[in-house]
Formats: structure tokens, C-alpha cells, sequence
């Protein structure tokens, strides 16, 4: 197995004390495993799953050649360029239904949506630009071309051809696809396991008392909403007391049980050590100070217990920063780990309506609200204090003003990037 030393001498820049965030995905994404195991689920419930092998349609769709709409089907060879073109009406075409004879020159075939187009026939008119009259239509000049409105065999998807390649997380236009080849079941990625808990002495649960210097655990269920959008399997262990026993205990349990083990809290310079020191009698685990705002401190590598290993993401404490750290590190990790291949998630361009101070050598997200200026274009204002405590700025918010490494301060009125938070949070 690869040790956490031989991964950091192939990341350039590598320093524990200052990591810029870049350095700091590339080492994760070196670390992270991904699962083997795979499982037949039938199509309705594979939504969101991580497809494990590619597929391939066995059939062409549509299967032949139909109209794209209601109307008459012809040869095209049959339109005048110059004049009406006239026709004789032979018959009726249905949808669902087997072709029709032979269909001669000089003649046409009323058609509906999606009836097989006859053999020689080619090209539809709609029904509202002909004149019918007595078994016959009057197709005016210019109004189609030969091959219009005709869709053809395998023009959405060709036999031996590969529809969705693996590692693509099902989306319900995915799911359509397999049923449109009569695929009933589908093989995936097992889900992931996350265990996932907090440290800390004065956490306390939602719905137990609040006793004085305490306060109510935020992260752990904020995590909780998180991860939802992943399509893991999860182990929420509650708050783990700030003591040895327990936190070995806690540690153990989650290696043996899960693939990834999330904590918050308990890995900042100046806190007390219980819970470092477990991280890494259990395991092989690095402690980064990352080049970035918020979100500084981060613990990372692997824990184990029973002869099986888990990987570890120790989190900051304070509540914006388990968000930023998650959605800057953790989200594309463990969609790696499922077997998905993870997608940049987009960036809007939008101008700051105020000016942002910052300094050169650290990545800073700011929480901003997005919305159209008068001239129709995208702008973004800070959501006021930007505190790493204040998880309010990440409600309020609509998405996340990424301030880059090199970048230094922006005026009002610059773009910048934002990531919006639709689809994400």
C-alpha cells in the first residue's frame, strides 16, 4: 500500500504548514481508493447510483425509420421545385403499428407521430401546410425539402454502441435511456459507507438539555444534509466526549464499518490533543495547515481497526469551515471513491457589487448572494460578517465567491468566480 510520504513526494509544492488548496485536492485524489464491489438493481431504483460497467445498446432506437410529426409521408423525389406537387392519399399509418405495402411513385401515405415511415418513402409533410381533397393533397412549393421530418433508424441510439460509460452517476435522463433499450436492470458501485461524528466536551445533541457553556451540534447534521446528496450509505455516530478511551473506541467502530470516516472538530493548533493523538495511533494520518479561508486546519490519511482500513477526513470545527472543507475536498473525494468520475462543478462569472480585500497565497470562499443586476447581467454580494462561526453567511447565501490562490483584491465592479450552491447544498 501506498504510504501518505510516498503520495506527498509526488505532489508539488507539498508543505503540511501552508498547502494551497490545488496541492491539497491533487494529494487526496492520489489517496482515495475506489470500491470494486457491484450490484444488479433494477432500473427505477438505480437513480443517483454510480454505473460499474459501460453499456452498450443491443437494438437501434428508434428501431426504423418514423415521422418526426403528423402529416403525409412522400418521396422526395416526388416534390416539384417550381409548382404545387399533387398526390394521391393510399392509406393510413399508426403509430405502433406495421408498415404498410408498397407505397408508388405519385402517391403518399397519411402519417402520424412516430409510425414507421414505408419502404422508398422519405420525407414528411406536416399536415397543416397541405391541401387534402377528395383522396388527395396539394403540397405548395418550398415548403419541404426531401429527408425532412423523418426520424431515422439508430438516430438516437445505433446497435453496438455505447450508451453511458461506467462511472457515470444516473441521472433520470439516463434512467429513460435504459428503458428506451429495454434494459430492466443495471449494474452499480455499491454505495459508500460514511461514519461520521463530532468531538468536542460542550456538544450537545438536538433534543438534549443545554446546560451553560454548551452549545447545540450544528456540523454532524449539517454533514448529515451533505452527504444525502451523494447516495451514501451513513453511520452517524453523535458526539464523541473529548476523552481516549471514547475516541478510540469511536475510531475503531468507524474503520471497521465504514470506507470514509468524517470528523469536525478537534484538529486546530492550540485545541487539546486527545484527539490527534488517536488519529494517529490508528493509522497513518497527516495534519495539513491549508492555504486557504475558511477552513485552515485539516487532518488526512487513513485509520485502522480489525483488519480493515478506512480513509480520514478530520474537519475544522467551526461550522462554515466544515462546509467549505467538505465542498473543497471531501465531496469529490468520495465521489471518486464510489466508483463515480467526478465533473468540475461549474463556476458563474458574475461582478462583485462591493470591493473585497485579500492577500496573495491563500484561496478564500466568500458567501455571496447572486442575483441580476439592471442590465441583465450576473452580480454577487457578500452576505455581511464572513466569520467561519456564522453559519447564518452560508444560509443566507446562494453560492460561494472563490477568491484564488494568486488572486489579490477585488474592486467592485470586477468578476470574480462563484459557485453556485444549487444543486450542491
Amino acid at each position: 500500500m501506498t504510504t501518505l510520504a510516498d503520495i506527498a513526494s509526488c505532489v508539488s509544492g507539498y508543505d503540511p504548514n501552508a498547502l494551497p488548496v490545488a496541492q491539497a485536492q491533487d494529494f487526496i485524489s492520489r489517496l482515495v481508493p475506489q470500491v470494486d464491489a457491484a450490484e444488479s438493481l433494477p432500473i427505477r431504483s438505480a437513480l443517483g447510483r454510480v454505473l460499474a460497467h459501460d453499456v452498450v445498446s443491443a437494438i437501434d432506437v428508434p428501431a426504423h425509420d418514423n415521422s418526426a410529426m403528423d402529416g403525409y409521408a412522400l418521396r422526395g423525389s416526388d416534390l416539384l421545385v417550381d409548382a404545387p406537387t399533387a398526390l394521391d392519399v393510399v392509406g393510413t399509418g399508426f403509430a405502433g403499428d406495421s408498415a404498410v405495402g408498397e407505397v408508388l411513385a405519385g402517391q403518399c401515405l397519411r402519417i402520424m407521430t412516430g409510425a414507421v415511415m414505408p419502404a422508398g418513402l422519405d420525407t414528411v409533410v406536416p399536415q397543416e401546410f397541405v391541401e387534402a381533397n377528395d383522396g388527395k393533397v396539394v403540397i405548395p412549393s418550398g415548403i419541404v425539402r426531401p429527408g425532412d421530418n423523418r426520424r431515422r433508424a439508430g438516430e438516437d441510439l445505433a446497435a453496438g454502441e455505447a450508451v453511458l460509460h461506467a462511472g457515470r452517476v444516473l441521472r433520470p435522463a439516463d434512467i429513460g435511456m435504459l428503458a428506451s433499450l429495454g434494459q430492466a436492470e443495471v449494474r452499480v458501485r455499491r454505495r459508500l459507507r460514511v461514519a461520521f461524528f463530532s468531538t468536542g466536551n460542550e456538544l450537545r445533541s438536538v433534543g438534549e438539555t443545554l446546560p451553560p457553556g454548551c452549545v447545540y451540534d450544528s456540523n454532524r447534521y449539517t454533514l448529515w444534509a451533505m452527504l444525502q446528496r451523494l447516495n451514501v450509505d451513513l453511520l452517524d455516530m453523535g458526539v464523541v466526549r473529548d476523552d481516549p478511551p471514547a475516541l478510540e473506541a469511536a475510531f475503531r467502530h468507524a474503520a471497521e464499518n465504514a470506507d470514509a470516516v468524517i470528523t469536525s472538530g478537534g484538529v486546530s493548533v492550540g485545541e487539546a490533543d486527545h484527539t490527534k493523538q488517536v488519529m494517529a495511533e490508528l493509522g497513518d494520518v497527516l495534519f495539513w495547515r491549508i492555504a486557504m479561508r475558511p477552513g485552515r486546519p485539516m487532518a488526512i490519511g487513513r485509520i485502522e481497526s480489525g483488519g480493515h482500513a478506512a480513509i480520514l477526513f478530520g474537519l475544522p470545527g467551526n461550522p462554515v469551515a466544515v462546509m467549505v472543507t467538505f465542498y473543497a475536498f471531501v465531496r469529490e473525494a468520495l465521489l471518486k471513491m464510489g466508483g463515480a468520475v467526478p465533473q468540475p462543478l461549474p463556476m458563474l462569472r458574475a461582478a462583485s457589487v462591493k470591493a473585497m480585500r485579500k492577500k496573495p497565497g491563500r484561496t478564500e470562499y466568500q458567501r455571496g448572494v447572486v442575483s441580476r443586476a439592471t442590465d441583465g447581467s450576473w452580480q454577487v454580494e457578500i452576505t455581511g460578517s464572513q466569520g467561519s462561526g456564522i453559519l447564518r453567511s452560508m444560509s443566507e447565501a446562494n453560492g460561494l465567491v472563490v477568491l484564488h490562490h494568486e488572486q489579490g483584491s477585488v474592486e467592485a465592479g470586477e468578476l470574480v468566480d462563484v459557485l453556485p450552491f444549487d444543486g450542491l447544498v
